[in-house]
């Protein structure tokens, strides 16, 4: 019968397989997976990270989409250990459902890069049950969520991000690691979940709207893109500046015109 044909990698997944021995070392190591850990993997593919995690923990979950790739990669990983391996899209799947009282998730993955926001924001609020987190995301996304105030990656995801979680970006990997090369480069990052939270929020939901706001037209002024929300009396009584642009605001400051803007 000869061997079956290889998998494709499918647009519609936005998938991009890891092989190169190098890069998947490197990612080994900063998540350092120990016995016991209660690891998931989301989009596990072909398995290039998942044997090696496997290998080490013994026992994991991996969240794939795509139904073509769950037999070969149960075979592939049967020897190793026990994988349990859940057919769902990561953005409805409730991860909370897989964390036990003294075993918070440890969740890693390649994430596809059409998907990577949402689903970053669907991890966050179920953080409460999440030790930490280890992604592969585009560059741009990853330099994104780690800037720093004043510098023009710094915006919406970034506040939201670090709002929640400490980020931490740790290396970039090239396109030739990936079966077939994506267009652009990748990085590899660390978040974990902050406990407890540095700032107090009073409606989440307006914090959002708030952000979205300030960052919708980022040549605005905050006195303008804020308007609806907030008059310049009530952002510069808040210590800040009315005429400031959004991405010069530290979180922190955010955070207080938030909570103002909710009080008023």
């Amino acid at each position: 019968m000869g061997n079956p044909a290889p998998h494709r990698a499918r647009k519609r997944f936005g998938q991009n397989f890891l092989h190169d021995p190098g890069t998947i070392q490197r990612i080994v190591q900063a998540i350092s997976p120990q016995p016991g850990d209660n690891l998931v993997e989301i989009g596990p593919g072909q398995g290039a990270i998942t044997t090696e995690l496997l290998s080490l923990v013994k026992r994991m979950h991996a969240i794939e989409l795509d139904r073509d790739l769950l037999e070969p990669l149960a075979r592939r990983c049967a020897a190793l250990g026990e994988l349990e391996i859940h057919n769902s899209d990561a953005l409805k799947f409730d991860f909370t459902s897989l964390a036990e009282a003294e075993r918070p998730l440890r969740v890693v993955g390649n994430l596809p890069y059409n998907i990577s926001t949402p689903l970053l924001f669907h991890l966050l609020d179920q953080s409460a049950r999440i030790r930490d987190m280890h992604f592969m995301l585009q560059k741009e996304v990853v330099e994104r969520m780690g800037a720093e105030p004043g510098s023009k990656r710094y915006g919406r995801l970034t506040v939201m991000l670090q709002a929640r979680a400490e980020v931490t970006p740790l290396f970039t990997i090239g396109p030739g690691a990936f079966r077939p090369p994506p267009k652009v480069d990748s990085a590899f990052v660390r978040l974990v979940p902050l406990t407890p939270l540095p700032y107090r929020i009073d409606d989440w939901d307006l914090f959002g709207r708030l952000v979205s706001q300030a960052f919708s037209q980022r040549r605005k002024t905050l006195r303008n893109s804020l308007g609806k929300l907030l008059t310049a009396d009530a952002i510069e009584a808040a210590a800040i500046d009315p005429g400031c642009r959004a991405e010069q605001l530290s979180v922190a400051e955010f955070v207080k015109l938030a909570n103002l803007a909710r009080s008023n």
